[in-house]
C-alpha cells in the first residue's frame, strides 16, 4: 500500500513504515538507545531526503522511548536526579545543535553533513563498543561468571560540584554529566537521534552507572531532547512530516513494550555487543553509499539547492 508523504514528497509502503518502526523500537526498548542511529539511516536507504528524515526521526524516537520508560519505571530501574542533570545538558546541545543545522542548510551542505558525521560516530563508537564488549565477557568467562567490578575513582569523582545520585549508588560531580547531555543534544539535532547509542556506553564507562539503571535513565533523558528537538525543526526549518512521523510511532511504540521484555532475559555483556555490531553495519553501508559512484549522476532541484 503506498502513501504520499507530503513533506518529503516521495511514496513509500505504509507497512514497510510501519515494520522499519517496530524494529527501531525494539531496539529501543532493548538497548536503551532512541534508534534513530538505525532508522534515520534506513530511511535515507528508501529515499526519504536526509533533512526531513532527521526532524521526523526525532519526533518517533519520542514515542517509542516514552513507550520503554514506562516499563523502566515500573521496574525502578531510572535514576530520574541523573536524567535530569543530562536534560539540562541535553536541551542547551539541541538548541546549539539546531542552529548550526540551520546554517547548513542555508549553505546547501546539510545532507553531506548529516552523512559523514553517520559514518565517523557510528564508526567510532561502534568500534570502542565492539572491543570493550569482547573483554567484559572474556572477563566475566575468566572470573567464573561474576561481573567485573567497576572503577571506584576517575575524574568524576575529582572534579568539584558533586552530587549524590542514590539510585546508581553514586557521589560524583555533575559536570560530566552536563558535558554528555550536551554532546548528545548537539547530535540529536544534527543527525536526528536520540543519541543513546553514545550515551549508553558513556554512562556505564565514563559515569560509571550500573547497566540496569542506565537504560532507563537514558530514555528519560531522549524523550525530553527529542520532542525539544523536533519542535525546533517544525517552526524553523519546517522538514517534519506528520504523516510519516505517525507511521513510524505506531510500530515504534508497539516495538519498544516487546523490546523491553527481551532486553531484561539477556546479560548486559551480549546487548552491548549486539548492539556494537548492528551500529557497525549501518555505518557500513554508509560508507559505501558515500564512496560508490551514484547511478544518476545529476538531479534536478529548485534553484539554489
Amino acid at each position: 500500500m503506498q502513501i504520499y508523504l507530503p513533506i518529503a514528497e516521495v511514496s513509500v509502503n505504509a507497512f514497510l513504515l510501519l515494520g522499519l518502526g517496530g524494529i527501531v523500537g525494539i531496539l529501543s526498548g532493548m538497548f536503551g538507545v532512541g534508534g534513530g542511529f538505525l532508522m534515520t539511516p534506513l530511511l535515507f536507504f528508501i529515499g526519504i531526503p536526509p533533512a526531513v528524515a532527521v526532524a521526523t526521526e526525532a519526533n518517533q524516537i519520542v514515542a517509542s522511548s516514552f513507550s520503554g520508560v514506562l516499563a523502566h519505571l515500573r521496574r525502578k530501574t531510572v535514576d530520574l536526579r541523573m536524567g535530569t542533570v543530562l536534560l539540562i545538558g541535553g536541551l542547551t546541545g539541541a538548541a546549539v545543535g539546531v542552529v548550526l543545522f540551520n546554517f547548513l542548510k542555508a549553505q546547501g551542505q546539510v545532507d553531506l553533513l548529516v552523512k559523514l558525521c553517520y559514518v565517523v560516530f557510528l564508526g567510532v563508537v561502534g568500534g570502542l563498543m565492539f572491543f570493550e564488549s569482547l573483554r567484559a565477557i572474556r572477563r566475566s568467562k575468566t572470573a567464573g561468571g561474576a561481573a567485573p567490578k567497576r572503577r571506584k575513582h576517575g575524574l568524576v569523582h575529582v572534579l568539584p560540584f558533586k552530587m549524590k545520585f542514590r539510585v546508581s549508588g553514586l557521589y560524583i560531580s555533575v559536570i560530566p554529566p552536563l558535558l554528555v547531555g550536551l554532546c548528545v543534544g548537539i547530535l540529536s539535532a544534527i543527525m536526528g537521534v536520540g543519541g543513546g547509542f553514545i550515551m549508553v556506553p558513556a554512562m556505564i564507562y565514563l559515569l560509571g552507572m550500573p547497566t540496569k539503571v542506565v537504560i532507563g535513565t537514558s530514555l528519560f533523558q531522549i524523550i525530553f531532547v527529542t520532542g525539544f528537538t523536533t519542535m525546533l525543526h517544525a517552526t524553523t526549518n519546517f522538514t517534519v512530516d506528520v504523516v510519516l512521523a505517525v507511521l513510524l510511532l505506531i510500530g515504534g511504540v508497539i516495538g519498544a513494550q516487546i523490546g523491553t521484555r527481551i532486553g531484561v532475559k539477556m546479560k548486559a555483556e551480549n546487548l552491548r555487543i549486539l548492539l556494537a555490531l548492528m551500529v557497525l553495519a549501518v555505518c557500513g553501508k554508509l560508507a559505501l553509499d558515500l564512496l560508490l559512484t551514484p547511478t544518476e549522476l545529476y538531479s534536478i532541484g529548485e534553484g539554489g539547492h
